[in-house]
């Protein structure tokens, strides 16, 4: 496989809503990041992962785009931007951005031309089809609940939502869609931007009258097409979110030889917790048996066909520490615990802001405390069916959205330092004793795992190409695995659980510890007692 910079990166996604504010008005900007960077860097992150910053009315948090070319006006200006990707070059950080086009805002201009006739340039843009017998033309289904058709009275048809009815489903069946798709991604690359991160782009082979939307037939001919046509023959990264991808899948989307993408997020392990064939707020207990197996197979699978992203965490999900680790009593040793396991995988890996300090969940009691369009559409929909409140706001406080977007706690001054103004969505209480700060003066802190984790990687070419080996015959909590390369073997252990368990190696010799989360300066592998949430990296 050619080495590229990012085989060995590690990358940081910012949501701009939620980072810093810069001007009062409670809302992060692209200001606010730019004054944090020399935090970023003490990280030792290579590239930002940016969610939407474009113009947009906001439906979906940014996600919903009326202008590829601009800036949403609580971000700041076009100006801002080019000074952002200028001030994080100088910093060797990379700027990726989030390409959203599966869908546009319905306040897009293309959409506002759509609508005004059968006739319009601009109507094929998007996905328009006749009633069938007075109704839906079929049964295809919004992922923010309800038909993905929404009727427009006007012209007598039903366009396309997969998400919500403000989002309209672009038509890449049209030629003329996906040469401005691509103009508008050469205007970003050619600005000095690292990649892209690309939103559902497995959705962008859609053929609604068969009700197939993932992994469509030409799906990956036009992902050929969009490679030639745009990154192609740019030194960059591009990773698309794939809510379906199997291993096979995975490699027809990131193997180097048929020019797509670098690589693909896979949900396989985030589903973990869902009952199957369910809903992701139909919630089940994690078994780490499970978890163990799905990561491991993604991590033998693809060979030098394809390569992973690495990640717990992102803006969709709840944070790991309170999802699977124990946010209270052992939150720092969890935290660290799921750093130390992941990041010594093959791949590349992300943090989502706050992970690196340690930052919580955010539960809620009420409804009218939910921002997240998701949320708020699950809760009348399911108190319809007849579940419970108390079930259904159980559900939010697990998976709900809000839980990842809390503003990011820089310090214990009020609202954590994120704003001077009335936060857009509430700062997380424990922001007094969790906040970027207190980690920054505490030399046991999460952080410095992290940055430690960073360094490693960087300083160590086993990290980034060495073989991949599971340790079976572990106990269930007990997730150990080898990484071989040159010669050089290291061992992975972590205890996934807040009690005592036990590791037992054949080799005798005290091994070299390079990490850990709790004191060992050497480890007997004969019989090692696992504290709770315990994990260290041995050099065997």
């Amino acid at each position: 496989m050619e080495r590229k910079w990012w085989h060995s990166s590690v990358i940081y996604q910012i949501y701009p809503r939620s980072f810093q504010d810069s001007n009062g008005d409670g809302i992060g900007d692209l200001r606010g990041i730019i004054s944090r960077l020399d935090y970023l860097e003490k990280l030792g992150i290579d590239a930002i992962w940016l969610s939407p910053v474009y113009k947009s009315p906001n439906d979906d948090n940014g996600y919903d785009i009326s202008d590829y070319q601009d800036i949403m006006d609580e971000f700041g200006t076009i100006e801002d931007m080019d000074e952002l990707i200028v001030e994080a070059s100088k910093r060797s950080i990379k700027i990726i951005m989030d390409l959203v086009v599966n869908h546009t805002s319905d306040e897009h201009k293309w959409f506002i031309e759509a609508k005004k006739g059968k006739d319009n340039a601009y109507r094929d843009y998007y996905i328009w089809r006749d009633p069938v017998d007075g109704d839906v033309p079929n049964g295809l289904r919004s992922t923010f609940s309800g038909s993905a058709w929404e009727y427009d009275e006007a012209s007598g048809q039903y366009y396309l939502h997969l998400f919500s009815k403000k989002q309209p489903d672009l038509n890449f069946e049209n030629e003329e869609v996906r040469k401005e798709i691509y103009d508008m991604m050469n205007f970003w690359l050619d600005k000095g931007i690292g990649g892209f991160r690309m939103d559902v782009i497995d959705l962008i082979g859609k053929v609604p009258d068969q009700e197939i939307t993932g992994n469509g037939p030409k799906l990956h001919e036009y992902l050929q097409e969009m490679n030639r046509k745009t990154f192609g023959n740019r030194d960059v990264l591009t990773v698309g979110e794939t809510w379906g991808a199997t291993p096979e899948i995975a490699k027809l989307y990131s193997d180097p030889k048929r020019n797509e993408l670098s690589m693909v997020f896979q949900f396989e392990h985030i589903g973990l917790d869902e009952q199957a064939g369910k809903e992701k707020w139909d919630l089940q207990a994690l078994s780490i048996g499970r978890l163990k197996e799905v990561l491991s197979k993604w991590q033998t699978s693809l060979g030098n066909e394809g390569w992973n992203s690495l990640f717990w965490n992102n803006h969709d999900l709840p944070r790991i520490v309170s999802r699977w680790g124990n946010d209270e009593e052992y939150r720092t040793e969890s935290a660290k615990m799921f750093g130390i396991l992941l990041h010594l995988m093959k791949g590349t890996p992300y943090i989502y802001q706050g992970e690196e300090i340690g930052m919580t969940n955010y539960p809620i009691n009420d409804i009218s405390e939910v921002e997240d369009i998701e949320s708020i559409n699950m809760y009348h929909e399911r108190l319809e069916k007849g579940y419970s409140k108390e079930n259904i706001i159980e559900s939010i406080n697990a998976k709900g959205r809000d839980n990842a977007r809390t503003p990011m706690q820089w310090d214990d001054s009020e609202n954590g330092g994120f704003t001077t103004g009335l936060p857009w969505l509430h700062v997380n209480p424990n922001y007094q004793k969790i906040n970027v700060k207190q980690s920054l003066e505490d030399p046991n802190s999460i952080f410095y795992t992290y940055q430690r984790l960073i360094q490693l990687r960087k300083e160590n070419p086993i990290v980034v190409w060495g073989d991949f080996e599971l340790v079976d015959n572990t106990p269930e909590e007990v997730f150990a695995y080898y990484r071989r390369y040159e010669g050089e073997t290291w061992l992975v252990i972590a205890n996934i659980s807040e009690h005592s368990s036990h590791f037992s190696h054949l080799d005798v010799e005290p091994a070299e510890v390079i990490i850990s989360n709790y004191q060992r300066n050497n480890a007997r592998l004969k019989d090692i007692e696992l504290q709770p949430y315990e994990a260290l990296v041995v050099r065997m």
